[in-house]
């Protein structure tokens, strides 16, 4: 992700979460130096993500697919990726939050190894903005993780970074 590709993320963005990042979020990402991807598909980005990286864990800030390019693996490609950089970068576990009602991401996460470590209450906004805010489920993986627990991470041919 680079700074001219921040019009179209955000608007992704805000089709995307009922409570958005702003392209300055995006842009203060890029300065402190997180990791940071976009997919793209036909030449447009569909798919981006943010990873914070501290002593020896990797957290993943955003991860996005636009709907209409979902189920076709960008964003296990892009989860992967981003292990990748958290071993390159010394990490030895990866956390992330989800919603709750978000179970299609849970069941990539969790076919991905990680694994519910906590449970963060009232979290996210409400879906609707007006209902009550929903839960967040934190997972975590250990970034080395054996063959036999999750595929192989190399190799993705929908991104820039």
């Amino acid at each position: 992700m680079q700074e001219s590709d921040l019009v179209a993320v955000s608007a992704l963005e805000a089709q995307s979460h009922p409570a958005p990042w702003t392209a300055g979020n995006f842009r203060d990402a890029l300065a402190a130096g997180y990791s940071t991807i976009v997919g793209e598909t036909g030449g447009a980005i569909v798919a981006y993500g943010v990873l914070m990286m501290g002593p020896r864990e990797a957290q993943v800030l955003n991860l996005t697919v636009a709907p209409a390019a979902r189920r076709c693996g960008l964003a296990r490609a892009l989860l992967r990726r981003f292990l990748d950089d958290a071993l390159r970068l010394g990490g030895e576990q990866c956390f992330l939050e989800v919603r709750l009602s978000n179970a299609a991401a849970i069941a990539l996460y969790r076919a991905e190894g990680f694994v519910p470590v906590a449970r963060r209450a009232g979290y996210y906004p409400a879906a609707d903005g007006v209902g009550a805010r929903e839960d967040a489920l934190v997972l975590r993986r250990g970034v080395l993780v054996s063959a036999e627990n999750s595929a192989p991470t190399h190799g993705n041919r929908d991104h820039r970074g």
